[in-house]
């Protein structure tokens, strides 16, 4: 690359990686820097989900609009990112989760995407080794999988093939005001503007923004094709990952493309060590067995702890860190992040060049706090 690029991203994760691919598709100037390997963050550590949650009108948006695009992207996606449209069961234990399933399916179908309940019955023949006695399912069955450090990596590959640069082992120790870096090794990288993509280490980056780590535990077992079908969740899932207070876990297990099994899921703040928790991990493996029982027979393979970038209010900040400065924001996507990179990556590149995005980018904007927001608090 020759002379300053015109966007400078720092993060080579899933979220930086889609941000580089849409801007140097439209011709600009990229530069992406990261301290350590491609993906090998918050995008390493994560199940790789694609699904639509519908917490939020924005939410639902950005991750409708997102899983669309990976949709759209997969025919060209290498054999290793293992990409899977296994659909998502979200699982009802009881009749009052049943009747969320119903609310759930009649907001999906309201938007035109699909949506399928299932009684206790059919969910028995679409998941044979969930335990008995649940009061059926809710089947979206557009909604996938991938192994999102692959995925990283042939977005930056695209976006080198487009003229972008891309460099890994390389610092950075703070964004200035003109929208230039300074790394550890004493450069100073001057651009058009800088992009925060660094997840949940962009608060080092851009002190005072709102976003928090949330620590979350991972297994994966042995082979063991055929004992999950589609991606599991369970409908509670939703209230413990939505808990800003309090440690929680969930049922949530992913069938992957080798026959393994990931486990997850869970969430904590305030615990800033990457050491997986013993009594932790026991909790989450007791949620899944409690829904998987024949899981408590298979062999687990390893166990990973990860972090997740959150804000107050569920949404990530895309946009300018300060109206009309040259520092910019993508980031905070929390357990989100997957999933809504593509989404990212194009509105980033439509605010950049002043175009209007497929949805409204204003729910996502930094300035939504500066204004005194209720969800900064």
């Amino acid at each position: 690359m020759t002379g300053s690029p015109d966007i400078l991203i720092v993060g080579a994760g899933l979220v930086g990686a889609a941000c580089a691919d849409a801007c140097a598709g439209e011709g600009l100037k990229v530069l992406v820097l990261d301290r350590g390997p491609i993906g090998g963050g918050t995008t390493g550590a994560s199940m790789g989900h694609i699904v639509v949650l519908d917490d939020s009108e924005p939410q639902f948006a950005l991750s409708a609009y997102s899983r669309r695009l990976w949709r759209e992207l997969a025919p060209e996606l290498p054999a290793d990112a293992e990409f899977d449209a296994c659909g998502t069961m979200w699982v009802a234990a009881d009749d009052e989760e049943m009747e969320g399933a119903l609310a759930k399916a009649a907001a999906y179908r309201a938007s035109g995407l699909a949506a399928e309940i299932l009684d206790a019955a059919a969910l028995a023949e679409a998941e044979p080794h969930l335990r008995p006695g649940l009061s059926g399912g809710l089947l979206i069955p557009d909604d996938c999988v991938l192994y999102p450090p692959v995925a990283a990596g042939f977005l930056l590959e695209r976006a080198r093939a487009k003229g972008a640069e891309v460099r890994t082992g390389i610092a950075v120790l703070s964004l200035e005001a003109d929208g230039s870096a300074r790394t550890a090794g004493g450069d100073r990288i001057a651009a058009g503007l800088a992009v925060n993509a660094a997840g949940c280490w962009s608060p080092a980056l851009t002190p005072g923004i709102p976003v928090r780590k949330r620590k979350g535990h991972l297994v994966v077992t042995d082979r063991y094709p055929g004992i999950v079908r589609h991606q599991l969740v369970e409908l509670g899932y939703l209230k413990s990952a939505h808990a800003v207070s309090s440690d929680s876990v969930a049922f949530n297990i992913q069938p992957r493309r080798t026959g393994q099994i990931l486990v997850g899921s869970s969430r904590q703040y305030d615990d800033d060590e990457a050491e997986v928790r013993p009594g932790m991990l026991r909790r989450m493996l007791d949620r899944a067995i409690e829904y998987l029982p024949g899981l408590a027979r298979c062999l687990a393979l390893r166990a990973w702890t990860g972090f997740r970038p959150a804000t107050p209010d569920k949404l990530p900040l895309i946009g300018p860190a300060e109206e009309g400065g040259r520092i910019w924001l993508a980031t905070g996507h929390e357990g989100l992040g997957i999933t809504a990179s593509l989404a990212t990556g194009k509105i980033l590149a439509d605010l950049v060049l002043g175009r209007t995005s497929a949805i409204p980018a204003a729910p996502y904007a930094p300035g939504r706090f500066r204004k005194g927001d209720p969800g900064h608090a």
